[in-house]
């Protein structure tokens, strides 16, 4: 089996896909923390995307920016964050993946993780935008590493789905 695909990448149907998976899979991530919260309260009064936002000057009035739903108040500019992230890993693997499947071994398992790894214990870390990786919780760890696991799990499976669905669509015009 050769590690690149010989068949042409449909570079609009990947984006659509990967697109609909980010979106899918940031909801689901969501969930997750939720279910195992990755932080502390306290920690998440200004939350990594709030921190990273006003590390590059935009203001508290802003990062912290709420809307209000059933008696929630929820932070939107952290989800235009979150979502962000999501989607824009969400096409790239979508796109990387079709031309090299090794990328997409045990459906987004390792990449997922290797995304926890440079995000969560490498980069954020080193521009402080969250404690080093040796500071944060084990709590936070767990979360996070499964979290990423089921992330791009998601994105697997919904990306491969609808670009499929999109080839197969295209084909029969």
């Amino acid at each position: 089996m050769s590690l690149f695909k010989r068949h042409p990448l449909n570079l609009t149907a990947a984006v659509i896909a990967g697109g609909a998976a980010g979106v899918i899979s940031g909801l689901v991530k969501l969930g997750w923390e939720n279910v195992l919260p990755p932080r502390t309260e306290e920690r998440d009064a200004t939350n990594p995307p709030q921190t990273l936002l006003e590390q590059f000057g935009v203001p508290k009035t802003v990062t912290h920016a709420t809307y209000h739903y059933s008696g929630h108040e929820l932070p939107w500019v952290s989800y235009v964050i979150h979502f962000g992230f999501s989607t824009t890993f969400a096409v790239l693997y979508q796109i990387i993946g079709e031309k090299i499947p090794a990328v997409k071994k045990d459906a987004g398992t390792w990449f997922g993780l290797a995304i926890w790894v440079a995000f969560h214990l490498g980069i954020m870390p080193a521009m402080g935008t969250v404690p080093a990786a040796k500071d944060q919780p084990k709590t936070e760890h767990v979360s996070e590493a499964l979290g990423h696991i089921v992330w791009m799990v998601t994105n697997d499976l919904v990306g491969a789905e609808v670009y499929q669905r999109l080839i197969r669509q295209s084909q029969r015009k």
